[in-house]
């Protein structure tokens, strides 16, 4: 995916927390899940973009 896309996205998707945050009306510890989980999909998603997300499939937890 070309650099202009990735910030694209990234850029939509900050835009989509600033008009959730301020517009849609819920409580603040919500407002903070929401951003935390936004944020941590984010972060996937450009883990995943190199293939840094593919070689943590292969870390098992537990048995």
């Amino acid at each position: 995916m070309p650099l202009i896309q990735v910030a694209v996205v990234l850029v939509v998707v900050g835009i989509f927390l600033l008009l959730a945050n301020r517009f849609i009306p819920m409580s603040g510890r919500i407002k903070s899940i929401l951003v935390v989980v936004v944020v941590v999909i984010v972060v996937l998603w450009l883990m995943s973009m190199p293939g840094l997300v593919n070689s943590l499939s292969r870390i098992y937890v537990g048995r």
